[in-house]
């Protein structure tokens, strides 16, 4: 599990003030048992800022250093300068426009395959993981694959939004498990994020027990409330760490 820092982000900048820090939150949720952190450094830094990002990087280098920093965007040659510059252990590659509020959809592989292409090679070349995000069709995978990335992030915005239906959340979960056993015959590896809660996330790794890593962030920041930072990391981890068969 890799806490999403952005939501934190997003309340410090809400005043003119260094608190609440996203660092000391990022250690938090560390302490706790996270694998890894996820930030997303968009254009407008409205949530996450540029100065977040080596801010990061030397939490976990200095303190964390066998847990995992993954930077995702769309990859402006400003963003692959700044994901390269961090040296972090994933770099996650999604199709936003800037002026989106937050990601909403998967990669067009068939119209850009050959745009992201040369991006894949390039940062694979500098050592890092590449995982694209790509929404749940399994005829999608072999597109993804000629594109040379390790793993595909498979948008759970979608299933997140049955949240009051359970027939349509079952029929989602199919779509996303199918996708994921094309992503692995394909050989890539398979993360997931977007709007999963500790009520849903259960249901998603019972289907695809498989997943390398799911990528959470405003549930996990709307539960602390409650919860508090580390107890909410606790709640995910012992979703994530049930024991399920691995086939």
């Amino acid at each position: 599990m890799s806490v999403n820092l952005n939501a934190i982000a997003q309340l410090r900048n809400r005043r003119d003030l260094p608190w609440p820090s996203v660092t000391d939150f990022g250690r938090i949720a560390l302490n706790a048992g996270a694998v890894g952190l996820t930030i997303h450094p968009r254009p407008d830094q409205r949530h996450i800022r540029f100065s977040d990002v080596p801010e990061l990087q030397r939490l976990i280098n200095e303190e964390f250093p066998d847990r995992e920093y993954n930077i995702e965007g769309y990859p402006t040659d400003a963003f692959l300068a700044l994901a390269e510059s961090a040296s972090p252990d994933q770099i996650t590659l999604v199709p936003d426009d800037p002026a989106q509020a937050t990601s909403d959809h998967g990669w067009d592989f068939a119209s850009k395959s050959n745009y992201l292409k040369p991006i894949v090679a390039r940062l694979k070349a500098g050592g890092h993981r590449v995982a694209l995000f790509t929404d749940a069709d399994p005829e999608l995978m072999s597109l993804a694959r000629d594109t040379g990335c390790d793993r595909v992030e498979l948008y759970t915005g979608p299933y997140g939004a049955t949240y009051a239906d359970t027939q349509a959340a079952q029929r989602e979960i199919a779509k996303l498990a199918a996708t994921a056993e094309a992503a692995r015959a394909a050989g890539m590896g398979v993360n997931a994020g977007h709007d999963l809660t500790v009520d849903n996330l259960g249901h998603l790794l019972d289907a695809i027990p498989f997943v390398a890593e799911v990528s959470i962030g405003h549930a996990i920041t709307a539960d602390a409330l409650e919860h508090g930072l580390k107890g909410s990391v606790l709640r995910y981890r012992a979703v994530c760490e049930k024991p399920r068969e691995h086939t």
